[in-house]
């Protein structure tokens, strides 16, 4: 008989991919116990080393998603300047293994659920009480009871376990007035791809397709180029599987885009289309990256017009800015263009009732899978936007552990939920319609630099706050003490923030060598990463109480664009000093500073 383990915490997120890790890490840095139940051996999914699929988010000046995934970002540079999968697989174990209040269940599949019947708070009918995983690595089963539960696996696996309403495929233009050709709803898809890494070499490398890789020619490629020299190339366009069923079918599919990869490498190779006599794959995925399956009923569903029209929620909890990029079902065997793509005006807003479920009391979701439209999903299901869907979650699961409340409890108690926001916003995550805000004491406390930026609740500068790039930082020289005067006071808590280069302005090589973490395609040219020539190196910050200066932050090699730190003194002054630049120069941009 096999082992049986049983655990409890505050959270359980099923599902080690970006937004299931960003759901565990901010809940538990919120102090809640949390269980991260991943069925893979590496955490980040779709941008793990087992599918490398870049990972994508809002287009724009300044509309880079900062929080969890910034800070992820900012010490992949640091750590893996060569862009390596393997190396980022080691950036995100870290970054979940640091947290102290995280129970990591790797090689580990959710598999059952408990859960009870009857008449609950708000209209529900369902909670959860435990979902059961399997780990095949040590063959022992984990049953792991929660008081929340977070579904962050794409697939939704808790819907079928939980009897969680979920919805898939298309609907019909009529159902939500959006502006889609499917005059119908039915159950199409987008499609699944396994994609194809590379490396440029100094010698001729051959290649040799197996019999059973499918035979293309250049009529194939219609509207796809795979020219490995092309710094935007990434094969996505090897996708099968939209015009079948998603899940069930994937063993299925997965076969045949094993077939068609290999067979589009050996047109790359052999055909003499491309100049790639040094270049020799290094990766074939087994694992396929999937786009869309399942997706949950919340109380609110996401349609396209919210994108579109930038709908403003009052619940904000996360934005996004992908371009409406809706792939045909066909895939690859799709005649013509693979996609079809409408620009944005981003940021637009996400709000927190699509991130729990209308009738499981204690169910969050957040990725791929929220509650929202096809036509929605086509720009909300990449990842960085689903980092921050993740991060939400976290927060407000952290609240619901806090105070004793459910998801729609949240949302119930405007108190709550502006609490969410403000976690949120204190963890550098951007909202669009919001603002930190900042404490009395602080902004009637004497500053002896002439600059308002430091203290306005903008951590970037955004065309929502009416700011641009330049006139939302105040340039410290290298030394230079930046010092409120306060009376004998008790203070609560810092904010800082430095400027990371959201704009990957400071980078080399072309748009896709300088805001991607990872590569798929090694040129001999491309590139490596640095640290943010603009991002501060070293600080100190310092307090002084009864005359004597005391230390209380002192960093060197700085990997983080913000701080949010927790004070308990009382202070006559607090100064922030910057020591050093990542880049040369002799000013430090600042673009906040300011306390509680």
């Amino acid at each position: 008989m096999l082992t049986t383990k049983k655990l409890s915490c505050d959270l359980c997120v099923v599902g080690g991919g970006i937004s299931g890790m960003c759901a565990a890490i901010s809940a538990a840095r919120e102090g809640a116990s949390v269980v991260l139940m991943q069925e893979r051996p590496v955490l980040g999914g779709n941008a793990s080393s087992e599918m490398r699929m870049w990972i994508c988010g809002s287009f724009g000046e300044n509309n880079r998603e900062t929080g969890i995934l910034e800070e992820i970002a900012l010490e992949n540079m640091y750590r893996n300047p060569s862009k390596s999968y393997p190396l980022f697989d080691t950036v995100l174990f870290d970054f979940v293994k640091r947290e102290k209040n995280i129970t990591l269940l790797l090689n580990c599949t959710c598999m059952d659920a408990e859960v009870e019947k009857g008449s609950f708070a708000d209209g529900r009918d369902t909670r959860i009480r435990s979902v059961k995983g399997y780990q095949m690595t040590t063959q022992i089963f984990f049953v792991v009871e929660a008081k929340n539960f977070a579904d962050c696996s794409g697939d939704s696996i808790l819907a079928p376990l939980t009897g969680a309403a979920f919805r898939m495929g298309r609907e019909g233009k009529d159902e939500y007035g959006e502006n889609t050709k499917t005059e119908k709803g039915d159950t199409m898809t987008m499609g699944m791809s396994c994609l194809i890494g590379a490396r440029e070499t100094e010698h001729p490398v051959s290649f040799t397709p197996p019999a059973f890789a499918k035979k293309l020619t250049e009529a194939d490629f219609y509207g796809r180029s795979p020219d490995p020299y092309d710094d935007g190339q990434n094969f996505w366009y090897l996708e099968l599987g939209g015009d079948r069923d998603s899940i069930h079918d994937t063993e299925e599919v997965r076969d045949e885009l094993i077939s068609l990869a290999l067979g589009t490498w050996d047109y790359v190779k052999n055909s003499g289309a491309y100049k790639t006599e040094t270049w020799d794959v290094d990766f074939l995925g087994f694992l396929p990256g999937k786009r869309e399956s399942r997706r949950m009923v919340g109380e609110y569903t996401v349609r396209e017009q919210d994108l579109t029209q930038n709908t403003v929620f009052e619940d904000e909890v996360a934005y996004g800015g992908w371009p409406l990029d809706d792939h045909f079902p066909g895939g690859f065997y799709h005649r013509g263009e693979p996609n079809t793509y409408y620009h944005l005006t981003p940021p637009y807003s996400i709000p927190y009732r699509a991130l729990y479920s209308s009738h499981v009391e204690n169910l969050f979701f957040a990725g791929r899978n929220i509650s929202m439209t096809h036509v929605a999903m086509s720009s909300m299901r990449v990842m960085a936007t689903c980092g921050l869907l993740g991060e939400a979650v976290g927060r407000a699961a952290a609240v619901c552990a806090k105070y004793g409340v459910t998801p729609h409890g949240v949302y119930k108690d405007r108190k709550k939920l502006a609490e969410v926001q403000a976690h949120l916003m204190a963890g550098d995550c951007f909202l669009p319609s919001k603002k930190r805000e900042i404490s009395l004491l602080c902004r009637s406390a004497a500053l002896n630099v002439a600059n308002a930026q430091l203290r306005n609740g903008e951590d970037r500068g955004h065309k929502n706050y009416g700011t641009t790039e330049e006139n939302a930082r105040y340039e410290a020289r290298i030394g230079e003490r930046i010092t409120y005067t306060v009376e004998k006071t008790p203070l609560k808590s810092v904010h800082i923030v430095f400027d990371s280069d959201l704009n990957r302005k400071t980078q080399e090589g072309s748009v896709v060598d300088r805001t991607h973490n990872t590569r798929i395609l090694k040129k001999l040219s491309s590139p490596d990463l640095h640290m943010p020539a603009t991002l501060c190196r070293s600080f100190k910050l310092v307090g002084t109480k009864d005359g004597k200066e005391i230390e209380l932050l002192k960093v060197e090699n700085n990997r983080k664009r913000a701080y949010d730190l927790a004070l308990s003194d009382e202070f006559e002054s607090l100064s922030l000093i910057p020591l050093s630049l990542w880049g040369e120069g002799e000013t430090v941009p600042v673009i906040s500073f300011d306390f509680a």
